[in-house]
């Protein structure tokens, strides 16, 4: 009788959790219960260029650190170029394309208005990290070395000039329309009294074809991030006439940009993909790791370029390959910064990047600036992600403060029409 009794109970009580789990499947979606525990998917595909700002995010796959936040099968995948980045984000992961990449602050913006997609179709992305600051530069030929030509580029003007008049072409090479080099070099050049789309013809140039098309004669100066502006003084085809830190120190660079329509689906795999990035940040932060991390992305499989075209420059050392070397400066790339200072990605700064878009005519004055960086930058998410790591109580608000150029001229985040009245060579009609 009792064993009959112990059956039965077993039996009504199998019966009732049965019930229970599929009243919960069809109350609940496919894998809620499982999701609950973790990020939603453990794959993402992010892009990168050989460039040394993407470290964060190739080291982050090295040493394991997106496995132990929960997303093991993120991809990094190396992009031909900027617009092959472009296009793959605009494509998407789940159409073969890409779910993010480190990419060009900028292109955030002009892919979300749709300035630079196919048929103007906007693609809205989100910027979640600010990857790192400073590290690039503006590297001139050698035909030019003995003119004296650094931060102040007027000395090239003549040159240009009498170029011109023997029929030679002028080029100034960037890795991308509206990107930050294209706005360095424009700000560099009109600094000088250059007119960036009148005096010199500005081409796009993908950045590890950079130094091949200067050994050829193809251009007279180009910006780009580091190692390829090393490498072209390693190998004594030209000179670097400033880092970009010297134009505005502590200048934002890259960021991590995803597409929002994937990270609104997966707000637990975008925190884990974001804290093993952030992570990432501070050991390529570190003095220490700075062999190390030239040895890890020097490697054939992410830049296949010596470690000697990277590490110096990595830690300040700059030979700029015009009689000019400087050890121990303060213009090494810097990824993280005192409490995640670098990494949090500031509103005010994007302010500066569509301000001076609008300066070379890509927004009209009227575009409502505020309201799309507003919409793209998240950093919010990245505050979220502090807190998960443990970093939390270093960094908030929306503004830097005012930001200042090497040449004087002032960027009031909260008064950007007042900066455009302030430049002298510009396209914007203010």
């Amino acid at each position: 009788m009792t064993r009959k009794l112990g059956r039965r109970s077993l039996l009504k009580g199998a019966s009732a959790t049965a019930a229970l789990l599929a009243a919960a499947r069809a109350s609940f979606p496919a894998g809620a219960f499982a999701q609950g525990a973790g990020p939603e998917t453990k794959k993402a595909v992010l892009g990168y260029i050989a460039l040394t700002d993407s470290s964060p995010l190739i080291i982050a796959k090295e040493r394991g650190l997106f496995a132990k936040h929960g997303v093991p099968d993120v991809e990094v995948s190396k992009q031909a170029s900027w617009g092959a980045t472009r296009d793959n984000i605009v494509l998407g992961g789940a159409s073969n394309g890409i779910d993010g990449a480190h990419i060009l602050r900028p292109m955030v913006h002009l892919i979300s208005s749709g300035l630079v997609t196919q048929n103007n179709v906007p693609t809205p992305l989100y910027t979640l990290i600010n990857l790192n600051e400073d590290g690039q530069a503006i590297s001139v030929a050698n035909e030019y070395k003995d003119l004296g030509v650094g931060k102040d580029s007027s000395p090239l003007k003549a040159a240009f000039e009498r170029k011109k008049a023997r029929g030679g072409e002028l080029t100034a090479a960037v890795t991308f329309p509206g990107g930050t080099h294209d706005l360095w070099m424009r700000y560099w050049l009109a600094a000088g009294g250059i007119d960036p789309d009148s005096d010199i013809r500005v081409i796009v140039v993908p950045p590890p074809q950079m130094v091949a098309n200067m050994r050829v004669g193809n251009m007279d100066t180009f910006c780009v991030g580091e190692p390829w502006n090393e490498q072209l003084v390693n190998q004594n085809i030209g000179f670097s006439a400033l880092t970009t830190g010297e134009l505005w120190f502590q200048h934002p660079e890259k960021i991590l940009g995803m597409r929002a329509e994937w990270v609104d689906k997966n707000p637990k795999a975008t925190q884990a993909i974001m804290m093993a990035v952030m992570e990432a940040q501070q050991w390529c932060d570190s003095m220490a790791n700075k062999d190390e991390l030239a040895n890890i992305v020097g490697r054939r499989q992410w830049f296949n370029v010596p470690p000697a075209d990277i590490n110096l420059r990595l830690k300040g050392d700059i030979n700029y390959g015009n009689g000019r070397a400087e050890k121990g400066t303060n213009l090494f790339m810097k990824f993280w910064g005192k409490g995640g200072t670098v990494s949090y990605p500031w509103k005010s700064l994007d302010t500066w990047f569509m301000t001076e878009n609008m300066r070379w005519g890509r927004y009209k004055p009227d575009f409502d600036v505020k309201g799309l960086v507003d919409k793209t930058n998240r950093s919010d998410l990245w505050i979220a992600a502090a807190k998960a790591l443990g970093v939390s109580d270093h960094v908030s608000g929306d503004s830097r403060g005012v930001e200042t150029f090497f040449d004087g001229v002032k960027f009031d985040p909260a008064k950007p029409m007042d900066y455009l009245k302030t430049v002298r060579i510009k396209r914007a009609a203010v």
